[in-house]
């Protein structure tokens, strides 16, 4: 890949000293071309530290984006390493972006300097969940648009749909919108109005599912609203960490076994969560990422850039019916 991954060296719980670490990673044990961008005396401190001065590009950027920005407020801040970064990608300079800092920051920002992809009303964040049916199951919208509209929601299904295709390789997806019960017509208004839409669309609809389905593998693309499916993604996480800790307490099985489990559900294991339906590759890390999850982040976000994913999602929406 000739264009580096931008990557935001400011954002996170523990950044800049465990996102440079990880973009160092990214380089020297996956090969992933990198330029970080943040206060470039800081930066260029980290990778001092690391013995990684003049390995990888940093581009300054004065400003930081607080972890309790929500949006609005990041989209003003036009020198930070947010804007920056996605000027660089929006010139050509990268290949694809990944932050670690505020999602709703991240968010804003993406669609503000990038653009959503023609006829996208909002992006929207793919995760893919490990089920215990051996596959996976991506879950959107994990927490980019929080209080959506029907017809996002069925964007929304469309574009993880075609997500669960091209990087799956699932021919012919399932598709189930979360809800309080499997019946039809169950749920509150948004979830009844989405539902309606989903039945008109050109996907294989399944119907309402329940949280309880949520890692079973009974449909391979999950549907909710950015709230719900955020609440439900850190749920996962801590329960398995809940869970996993109370069979080591009891001696159910050794450290080896419950290790496994532990890493199909860690950040570090899926890197970060691809918002879709932008105009360019954007992969949001978790917040709490350390240096191993950032740099699997980057090695996501290439791929999917090498990949072509975004213009191939882009040709796939333009061809559908608007719900």
């Amino acid at each position: 890949m000739s264009r580096p991954v931008v990557v935001d060296a400011m954002g996170g719980d523990h950044g800049p000293a465990e996102i440079v670490r990880g973009a160092v990673e990214a380089w020297r044990e996956h090969g992933v071309p990198v330029v970080l961008v943040g206060r470039a005396g800081v930066v260029r401190g980290e990778l001092a530290r690391l013995g990684a001065a003049g390995e990888i590009d940093v581009a300054h950027a004065a400003d930081v984006v607080p972890m309790t920005e929500r949006g609005a407020g990041a989209v003003r801040m036009l020198r930070s390493s947010l804007s920056v970064g996605f000027d660089l990608l929006r010139e050509g300079a990268g290949a694809a972006f990944v932050s670690a800092g505020s999602t709703g920051a991240v968010v804003a920002c993406a669609a503000d300097r990038l653009g959503t992809a023609p006829a996208v009303l909002r992006p929207a964040l793919a995760v893919a969940l490990p089920t215990t049916a051996g596959g996976v199951t991506v879950l959107i919208d994990a927490g980019a648009t929080v209080d959506p509209m029907p017809e996002m929601m069925a964007q929304f299904a469309l574009l993880g749909a075609s997500y669960a295709q091209l990087v799956l390789g699932v021919a012919d997806p399932r598709v189930g919108l979360l809800s309080i019960g499997a019946e039809p017509g169950k749920g509150n208004r948004l979830a009844r109005r989405a539902e309606t839409l989903l039945r008109g669309l050109p996907l294989r609809f399944h119907g309402n599912v329940e949280g309880g389905d949520v890692l079973t593998g009974v449909v391979d693309v999950i549907v909710t609203d950015g709230f719900t499916g955020n609440v439900v993604l850190k749920n996962v996480e801590g329960t398995v960490r809940a869970t996993l800790a109370l069979a080591a307490a009891e001696g159910v099985t050794g450290p080896a076994g419950l290790g496994r489990v532990a890493a199909r559900y860690d950040p570090k294991t899926h890197g970060g969560a691809a918002l879709l339906g932008l105009t360019r590759t954007v992969v949001v890390a978790h917040g709490s990422s350390r240096a191993g999850t950032v740099a699997r982040a980057c090695v996501v976000a290439r791929d999917l850039a090498e990949g072509e994913v975004v213009a191939r999602l882009g040709d796939r929406l333009a061809v559908q019916p608007a719900p």
